[in-house]
C-alpha cells in the first residue's frame, strides 16, 4: 500500500504537471523523469539487492506498473525501461554483465531499450534480416540492419538488439549507444503517446564486443518471447491504471 502511494504521489506531482512539456518531447526532460523514479527505487522494484534493486516481488512490480500507467507517455517509457529495457540482461545475462549494466538500470542512470521490430517483421520475429557475423580477429560481432518503432531508441543507453549470426541464427546482444557503426533516426510523430521517444536504430558494420553476446547463439528467441510475456502481463496491469 505504501508503495501504490509512492508511485500515485510520483505521477501526481512530477509527471501530470509537465504533461505537456512531455507531449513536446522536451529534451533531457524524460530522462530526467526516470531518474526521479530511479531514486525512489521505482525503477529498481523487482531487481535484487545485489544488484542495487528493492528485491520486492512481481505483485510489487505490477502495482508500481498499475498506478504509473496513469502516467500518458511517462508510462510507456518507464515501463519499456523497467521491463523490455532491464530484463533480458537480468534474466539471461553472464554474472558479469549483470555486474555492469543491471546497477545502473536499476537506478536510471542508464536508461534501457529493446531492438526487435523490423521494417519487414514484427511479432514474426524469426524473420528478422538484422545480421551478425565474428569479426576475423575475433573479438567484435558485426551487426548490419535497422530497427523500427523503438521505444527509449532516442535517448537510451543500453539496448537489447536481435540479429541473426550468419544469418541464420536468431541471437540477443547488449549494444551501448557509441558503438562504432550504431545510428539513429529522428523521432517519430505519433498520433498518441506522443511524449514517448520512437525512432528508428541502424546498424552498419557496428562492432559489439564478443563479451556483449547475451545467451546463446541461435537461442535469442528464448530471450526475446519470455521478455515481451512479462512485459504484456505489465502491460494490462498499466491500462487499468491508466482507466
Amino acid at each position: 500500500l505504501m508503495i501504490k502511494d509512492l508511485a500515485k504521489q510520483f505521477i501526481n506531482t512530477e509527471v501530470w504537471p509537465v504533461l505537456n512539456r512531455i507531449e513536446k518531447l522536451e529534451p533531457g526532460l524524460m530522462p530526467s523523469l526516470l531518474e526521479k523514479a530511479g531514486e525512489l527505487g521505482l525503477t529498481g522494484a523487482g531487481i535484487p539487492e545485489k544488484y542495487g534493486g528493492l528485491a520486492k516481488d512481481l505483485i510489487t512490480s505490477t502495482i508500481i506498473n498499475e498506478k504509473l500507467g496513469a502516467g500518458f507517455s511517462f508510462s510507456v517509457a518507464f515501463t519499456a525501461h523497467t521491463g523490455i529495457g532491464s530484463m533480458p540482461i537480468l534474466y539471461f545475462g553472464t554474472e558479469a554483465q549483470r555486474e555492469k549494466y543491471i546497477p545502473k538500470l536499476a537506478t536510471a542512470e542508464w536508461k534501457g531499450s529493446y531492438g526487435l521490430t523490423e521494417p519487414n517483421s514484427g511479432s514474426d520475429a524469426l524473420g528478422a534480416k538484422t545480421t551478425a557475423k565474428l569479426s576475423d580477429d575475433g573479438k567484435y560481432y558485426i551487426l548490419n540492419g535497422q530497427k523500427c518503432w523503438i521505444t527509449n531508441g532516442g535517448f537510451a543507453d543500453v539496448y537489447t538488439i536481435f540479429a541473426k549470426v550468419d544469418g541464420d541464427k536468431f541471437t540477443a546482444f547488449i549494444v551501448e549507444r557509441g558503438f562504432e557503426g550504431f545510428t539513429q533516426g529522428p523521432e517519430e510523430h505519433k498520433m498518441g503517446i506522443k511524449g514517448s521517444s520512437t525512432v528508428q536504430l541502424y546498424f552498419q558494420d557496428c562492432k559489439v564486443p564478443v563479451e556483449n553476446l547475451l545467451g546463446e547463439i541461435g537461442r535469442g528467441h528464448i530471450i526475446a518471447f519470455n521478455t515481451l510475456n512479462t512485459g504484456r502481463y505489465k502491460l494490462g496491469a498499466a491500462t487499468i491504471g491508466a482507466a
